[in-house]
Order: C-alpha cells, then sequence, then structure tokens
C-alpha cells in the first residue's frame, strides 16, 4: 500500500528574520589586500589585522584616530577645575559667617558678647573643626545664621552628589520629606547590593526598587548590573578625587563629609553601601591615586567626582582603544563609554570595524588553528591575483605589456591536424572544421524560418595542432636573504612571486611553475608558505642550491619550454659543500662562485634561459649576473623594487610567446 504525500504549499511574504539572505555579501577585497601588502612585506597575519584595526577602512576611523580622538577629549578634562571647590566655598561661607556675627557683636556692650567673641577667636583653624564648633552656636545675626546653613545645605547637596549623579538638582528645596526618601532609598539599596553579592534573583526586586525610586536615577539603569556599576564607578572616582587633594584639604573635606553624614542620619549606611559595591565590583581601581582635574575654575565635589569619574573612563577607553595588552580584542572596548566620548558615529566605526573582522573568518579569508591566525587558501589566491592586477595595472600604464597573448599558437610547424578545443590551448582556431562541427550539430533541428544563420557552441571549436611545445616549465628563484629586507624589497619579492603564480596557475595552466626561494640555503615554496614567510636571519645568498632545485624541477617537465627567472639583490655568497652543510663567506669566495657558475651551466645545458632581475646597481653583482647570463643565453634587467613585478611577468610572456619549438 503507498500513501500519497500530501502537497507542500508555500507562501511569499516580507522577511522579518534578521538580515536580507539576498543582500550581496560583505566586501573584503580591499581588507584583504591591505592585509595581504601587510604580510608580504613582513608581518605576521595578527599584527596585519591589528595595524588594519588601528588604520581603518572603508571610510571608517581605525582604532588610532578613535583613540586619538580620546586623547584630546582627555586632555581638555584634564583641565576641568580644581577638586577643592566645595571646601573653598565652605571657607568663603564660613568666614562670612563668622563676620556678620562680629559686626552684630561688636555694639553690644553686654559680657555675653566678649564671651562670644573669645570664642569665635578661638574657633580651630582647620574649617571642618570651625564648622563642627559653630554647630550649636546661637547665632544673633540672621545674616551669618543664613551663611551657615547654606554650608549645611551645600554640604548635603555635594556630599550626596558625589556618591550620586545629578542628586545636587534633587536637593535644590528639599524637605524633611524628601530627606527621608533619600534614606529610605539608600537603606533599600544597601539591601539590593547585598542580596546581589549574595547570588540572590533580584530581577523582582531591582524592579521593585526602581519603581520606589527611580527619580533618583536619571540615567535608568536597566538591570541591577548597570545599576550597581554605575555607583561602584562613581565611588571609586570619589576616592581617587579625594586622594588627588593635599593631604590638608583630604583630612578636612573627609572631616566635614563625616560630619554631613551624621547629621543626615546616613553615614553607617553609606559606609555600608561603600563597602558592598567594593566588594561587588573589585576590578575597579578603588584607594588608586590616578590622575584628576588641575585646571583654574573650582570644582563642587559632585562635579570634581564626575570630573574624576570621566577622566577614569577615558583613560579606560583609550586602554581599551591602544588594544595594547595581552589578549587584547574588540569586544574588550566599551560602546557605552565610547558614545559618551565621541558620539554615535564612533560607535558605527568600531561596529564596522568589528564586522570586518567577524567576516575575514567567517568568508573564509583568516583561519584560527591552534591560537593562530593564518591566511586560508582563498586569501593566498586573492593576494596573487591582486599581485597580477597590480603589474598588468603598471604594464598598462608604460605602455607595455600585451597580456592578452595575440598571436598565441603563430610559432611552430603546422601537422595539419586539429583537435577539440580545451581551456588553456594557445593555438589557432580551425575555422572551416569549426562551422562544420556546428552545421553539423545543429542540421537535424527543426527550423521555423529558412534561415541560414549557423549557431556555434563551444564544443564546436577545433584548434590547428603545431610542433611547438605546448607548455612552459617556469622555475622562479627568489632571493630571500636578511639583505632583501634590509633593502625594503622583500615585500616586492614575494608579491612578484605571488603574481607570477597566478598568472601562470590562471592564465597558463599548461604551463608548470615553481618557487624556490634562497638565503643560506633554497627551499621550495608553496604560495602559502610564501606569504606568510618571515625573513631568514641567517647570513648568505645560495644561488647555487636555488639553482639545483631549479634543474630539477625542470627535469620533471623534460618536454616543456625551461624558463628559469632568477631574482636577486647580491653576490653569491654560499653554497653546499660536498657533504650539503651550507657554507657562508663574505666577500664572496672564489669557490662559492664556480659552484655557483657551474650550476648555471647545468641549467643552461637542459635549453633553459636564465633571466637575473638585479635589484642593486653594485657593480660587483652587475659584473657576476651579466657573466652568469652570457653563459646561460639570457639578459639582466635592473628594475626598481615597486617595478619588478612588471618586468617579471613582461619577461616571463615575452619568452613564452617567443619559445623555440624542437
Amino acid at each position: 500500500m503507498t500513501t500519497r504525500r500530501p502537497a507542500r504549499g508555500y507562501r511569499y511574504a516580507r522577511w522579518h528574520g534578521g538580515p536580507d539572505p539576498l543582500a550581496p555579501p560583505y566586501d573584503l577585497g580591499n581588507a584583504v589586500d591591505e592585509i595581504g601588502d601587510s604580510v608580504l612585506g613582513g608581518s605576521g597575519v595578527r599584527e596585519a589585522l591589528r595595524e588594519l584595526l588601528r588604520r581603518g577602512a572603508e571610510g571608517r576611523r581605525g582604532l588610532d584616530e578613535l583613540r586619538r580622538s580620546v586623547r584630546e577629549r582627555l586632555r581638555k578634562a584634564r583641565t576641568a577645575g580644581r577638586m577643592d571647590g566645595t571646601l573653598q566655598e565652605v571657607r568663603e561661607l564660613l568666614d562670612r559667617a563668622v563676620e556678620a556675627e562680629r559686626r552684630e557683636l561688636f555694639p553690644d556692650p553686654d559680657d555675653a558678647a566678649r564671651l562670644a567673641e573669645g570664642e569665635l577667636d578661638a574657633l580651630p583653624e582647620d574649617t571642618a573643626g570651625a564648622v563642627r564648633a559653630l554647630k550649636d552656636w546661637q547665632w544673633r545675626s540672621e545674616d551669618a545664621r543664613q551663611a551657615y546653613e547654606q554650608i549645611q545645605d551645600l554640604l548635603r547637596r555635594e556630599v550626596l552628589d558625589s556618591s550620586f549623579a545629578s542628586m545636587k538638582q534633587a536637593l535644590e528645596s528639599a524637605g524633611e520629606q524628601d530627606m527621608q526618601a533619600i534614606k529610605d532609598m539608600v537603606a533599600d539599596l544597601s539591601q539590593l547590593v547585598d542580596a546581589h553579592n549574595r547570588g540572590e534573583d533580584t530581577d523582582e526586586r531591582f524592579a521593585e526598587f526602581m519603581e520606589k525610586h527611580g527619580q533618583f536615577f536619571p540615567d535608568d539603569p536597566q538591570t541591577v548590573e548597570e545599576l550597581i556599576d554605575s555607583l561602584a564607578r562613581r565611588a571609586a572616582a570619589q576616592e581617587r578625587m579625594m586622594a588627588g587633594l593635599s593631604p590638608e584639604q583630604r583630612a578636612e573635606l573627609a572631616d566635614l563629609m563625616a560630619q554631613t553624614m551624621e547629621d543626615m542620619g546616613l553615614a553607617s549606611e553609606m559606609a555600608h553601601l561603600g563597602d558592598a559595591l567594593r566588594q561587588a565590583r573589585p576590578d575597579l581601581p578603588w584607594g588608586r591615586r590616578g590622575q584628576v582635574p588641575d585646571g583654574e575654575q573650582a570644582l563642587g565635589m559632585g562635579d570634581a567626582t564626575s570630573a574624576v569619574a570621566e577622566l577614569a573612563d577615558l583613560e579606560a577607553l583609550s586602554n581599551q582603544l591602544s588594544q595594547g595588552y595581552a589578549g587584547a580584542s574588540l569586544a574588550d572596548i566599551d560602546e557605552e563609554l565610547l558614545e559618551r566620548a565621541l558620539g554615535r558615529p564612533a560607535v558605527d566605526d568600531l561596529a564596522a570595524l568589528r564586522q570586518m573582522e567577524t567576516e575575514l573568518e567567517r568568508q573564509g579569508y583568516l583561519n584560527r588553528s591552534g591560537g593562530k591566525l593564518e591566511l586560508s587558501p582563498k586569501a593566498v589566491r586573492r593576494l596573487g591575483a591582486t599581485a597580477l592586477r597590480r603589474v598588468f595595472a603598471q604594464l598598462d600604464a608604460a605602455g607595455r605589456g600585451d597580456h592578452d597573448v595575440a598571436d598565441a599558437g603563430a610559432a611552430g610547424e603546422l601537422t595539419g591536424s586539429s583537435r577539440e578545443w580545451r581551456f588553456g590551448d594557445e593555438q589557432p582556431l580551425d575555422v572551416v572544421r569549426t562551422v562544420k562541427n556546428a552545421v553539423l550539430r545543429t542540421a537535424h533541428e527543426p527550423r521555423a524560418d529558412d534561415s541560414r544563420r549557423v549557431r556555434i557552441a563551444v564544443e564546436d571549436f577545433e584548434v590547428v595542432e603545431t610542433e611547438r611545445r605546448t607548455g612552459a616549465a617556469v622555475a622562479l628563484l627568489v632571493d630571500l636573504s636578511y639583505s632583501m629586507a634590509l633593502r625594503g624589497t622583500w615585500g616586492a619579492a614575494k608579491s612578484t612571486a605571488m603574481a607570477l603564480h597566478s598568472l601562470v596557475t590562471t592564465r597558463f595552466p599548461q604551463d608548470a611553475i615553481e618557487i624556490i626561494g634562497f638565503a643560506s640555503t633554497a627551499q621550495v615554496l608553496q604560495p602559502s608558505t610564501l606569504a606568510e614567510l618571515s625573513v631568514d636571519t641567517l647570513q648568505g645568498t645560495n644561488l647555487q642550491h636555488g639553482l639545483m632545485l631549479a634543474r630539477r624541477f625542470l627535469a620533471k617537465h623534460h618536454d616543456a619550454e625551461p624558463v628559469v627567472l632568477v631574482v636577486t639583490d647580491g653576490e653569491p655568497t654560499a653554497h653546499l659543500e660536498d657533504d650539503g652543510t651550507p657554507f657562508f663567506c663574505w666577500p664572496p669566495m672564489p669557490e662559492t662562485i664556480a659552484r655557483t657558475v657551474a650550476e648555471v651551466e647545468r641549467v643552461a645545458r637542459t635549453g633553459a634561459t636564465v633571466n637575473v632581475f638585479a635589484l642593486d646597481p653594485d657593480p660587483g653583482l652587475v659584473h657576476f649576473v651579466h657573466d652568469l647570463t652570457e653563459r646561460a643565453g639570457g639578459r639582466v634587467f635592473t628594475p626598481d623594487s615597486d617595478r619588478l613585478g612588471e618586468f617579471v611577468v613582461a619577461d616571463y610572456l615575452r619568452t613564452r610567446r617567443g619559445r623555440r619549438t624542437r
């Protein structure tokens, strides 16, 4: 028995499931190219990515520019004002009160007035002691009484404002009922923080707290963690502000704060809250002396605490943007701090950098292996293609190149036969047989009219066979000695090798190419290895070993046209001994030169032409390479490093257009 599946239905509607699935992928081309340039120049992949993030890309500011803007804000914040504004204002009010009281006492002949004057003369010299001594004073002067009450109001506002941001405005006209609301808030807050520190679920309690006391927190925290973080940062900033005062100022202000807390009945509760906040955020710089503003304007305690908190935030943000510490990542950068410091556009710039970093891995350009960041094969192919594109741009700009080989297949004797066209073939088309194939293929197709047009398809093409060789074997020898890095030609040499490899593998797949790097010894290099290859600090330019490897490569492709290209910046200074160990000497020893020349002659006997690209006009090098190319029937080029790729690629194209036939 068979069952029939129900028909499947489809519905089409507006997409609401996230990013547009049909949107083009995030364009990383320029980012990969910039990373590639740094890697080819000798940087590690992680270092290259870090440099890109510092510079920025695609019109977005990088970390360095963002940090410069933060440092400018930091410079301005350091001149916000002095920390002793509250203490100075209290002193001025105290002097006004005492002076007004003296004026009131002076005309009174009573002994009580003289006794009061004596008590005023005996007031403690420190401001806090004088304020405490006058706490129960029976004021005769109304102006003096009002001035002293202003001291009390000022201290209440500033002390609470230094602990709770924007509390100053809430206390401008506070009465007994308002003060009781503040006491209730502090008590409930202490209990909430304690519960959080015990690991209890405080979501419901936090919601109740904000519903009851939300007017005291204009920044409107959304979670208990946000609330605690804000309060703890401000408490730590208050300690830093106090630490920035002189010892005398710090002692006086601490005494005034203690008196004020006692008068408001908040001393024990605020002390408990401070301990709870410190327990919740032990990572904050509690008690540490840090940067404090130092300007001309005197700041009250609340404003001074805010200024110190801003300095601390800017310092932390600057450190995050520097990414100069172990394990640094873009996830460390606090978006809220960044937005407060530089505005929303800065957060958008950071988001673009984060997206670029994520997409580089998601799209397969960077791989992580064992904690190491590496270029993927996809990225290496991109680097080769980019290097080749730049080379062709130079060729076109110089009016030379013709890299589309227009006369492909012209060389060599015709065999009189043809065969089907295959990708990469250079032989000329057999037009007659191509058209014949198309006619035969479409002869049986019905025609709606008497049209005699012939539609040619790919499978119809045939090419004329010639006797000339069907491919080339290209050995590119690249000097990777330390002197290349010192002269700044390291990146150009690697980029040139990548470009030529990309050209051969993508445009001329019938050709074979091998990249051989030589320094103290020589080695065959894959593009992925070459891209991330670091500088060989061992001394030596072992061209002999490189030519030995080239000869082995050519032997594997004996039916192909042999092409040997050498990029170097110095005479051979190293060779392999009979037992295979490398030997180095500067200036070059005759034995090194002799062994190298002997290897050149062996390569020449394979039929290969050896062309040399000398990157240093040193007479010794020029004389040597001219002698070398005369023995191998090649040529010498002396390009600048920025035109090396142009010369090498053009020479390869010229060689394969004119290669010999058997």
